[in-house]
C-alpha cells in the first residue's frame, strides 16, 4: 500500500514476534493485558527502529504510550466471525455441542444464546484451532472472517454468526497502523492509507472500551458502522457464564465517534454492565479475549 502511493520508497519489513506470540501454554487472561501484542513493536519504535507498526486493531490497548499515535487506519475487512466446524448453522448450537474458544468475548455471547453448550479453551493460530477441532472431538471452533479470509480459507466456515448472537470484538477486522506522533515525514502517506468509515467504526468502538474500562479478560463486544451523516454503534457486555448480559445500540453524528463510544457505555454501565464486569474481573477465567 505505501508502494502504490510512492513507488520511490525504500520500504522494508522488520518482523518481531511479541509475548502473545511466543505465550502459547497459557490462557492470556492470567498473564497480562492488550499489550501484550503490541508493546515489544511500540518499544522499537520509540528507540527509533522502525517507522510504522502494523497491528489487528483489536490487539491495540485504548491507551497508547506518550508519544504513539494511530496514524491510519486501512480499509476495514468483514467484522464477523464464523464458525468452523461439522454443524450447519447456529440453530445446531442447541444441542449442547461441546465448542472451542478461548475468547471470554465469544464464550459469553454463546452461553447466553445457548445455555447448554460445552466451551473447551483452546489456543492457538487458525491452524492449530482447526486441528484442535479434531483432536479433542469438538463440534467447531469460532473464528474471525477476517483472518480466514486474509488466509484464503474462508471456503472452511460452516456459517457466518449474525450480530444478534455473536457481536465481534473492538477493532475486529481492521487494521491500525501506529506511528510516532511528532513524525511529520509520514503524515502525508499515513492520509493517503486512511480509510474514513474505518476511522469513525472503531474510534466509536475503542471509545466503548476505554469508558467501560475494558481489557483483554472482560467478554465485551462491539460493532459500529457509518450510514450517511450517522454512526450506528451495536454493543455487548456479559458474565463468562452468560447468563447475565447487556446489549444496546445507539446512533450519532459521524462528528463525533468518540462520543457515541463513551455515551452508549454510560447507558449500558446504568443498566448493569458495571456489576457484570466488576463479576467478570473478580473471577480466576482460563480464557482470553478473542
Amino acid at each position: 500500500m505505501l508502494l502504490a502511493t510512492d513507488p520511490e520508497l525504500d520500504v522494508r519489513i522488520q518482523e518481531i514476534v511479541t509475548s502473545g506470540d511466543r505465550i502459547l501454554d497459557s490462557p492470556l487472561s492470567r498473564i497480562g493485558d492488550r499489550g501484550l501484542f503490541v508493546r515489544e513493536i511500540e518499544d522499537a519504535m520509540l528507540r527509533g527502529d522502525i517507522d510504522l507498526a502494523v497491528h489487528s486493531a483489536k490487539d491495540v490497548p485504548t491507551v497508547l504510550p506518550e508519544g504513539l499515535g494511530l496514524a491510519a487506519f486501512p480499509e476495514r475487512e468483514d467484522v464477523a466471525d464464523v464458525f468452523v466446524g461439522s454443524l450447519n448453522g447456529p440453530a445446531e448450537l442447541a444441542g449442547g455441542a461441546r465448542v472451542g474458544t478461548s475468547s471470554l468475548r465469544r464464550r459469553s455471547q454463546l452461553l447466553a444464546s445457548f445455555p447448554d453448550l460445552e466451551v473447551v479453551d483452546i489456543r492457538g493460530n487458525v491452524e492449530t484451532r482447526i486441528r484442535k477441532v479434531q483432536e479433542q472431538g469438538l463440534a467447531g471452533t469460532v473464528l474471525a472472517a477476517a483472518g480466514l479470509k486474509r488466509l484464503g480459507r474462508f471456503a472452511e466456515a460452516a456459517f457466518v454468526f449474525p450480530p444478534a448472537i455473536m457481536l465481534s470484538a473492538v477493532g475486529q477486522g481492521a487494521l491500525a497502523i501506529e506511528a510516532r506522533v511528532d513524525d511529520e515525514r509520514l503524515a502525508p502517506l499515513m492520509g493517503a492509507l486512511d480509510h474514513q468509515p474505518t476511522r469513525l467504526a472503531v474510534l466509536a468502538e475503542r471509545a466503548l472500551m476505554r469508558a467501560l474500562e475494558g481489557g483483554c479478560q472482560v467478554p465485551i463486544g462491539a460493532h459500529a458502522l457509518r450510514e450517511g451523516d450517522e454512526l450506528r454503534l451495536a454493543a455487548f457486555v456479559g458474565s463468562v457464564d452468560g447468563t447475565q448480559s447487556v446489549r444496546m445500540e445507539s446512533r450519532g453524528s459521524v462528528a463525533d465517534p468518540e462520543g457515541l463510544g463513551a455515551a452508549l457505555a454510560a447507558r449500558m454501565r446504568a443498566a448493569g454492565a458495571d456489576a457484570i464486569l466488576a463479576g467478570v474481573r473478580g473471577g480466576d477465567h482460563g480464557a482470553e479475549w478473542s
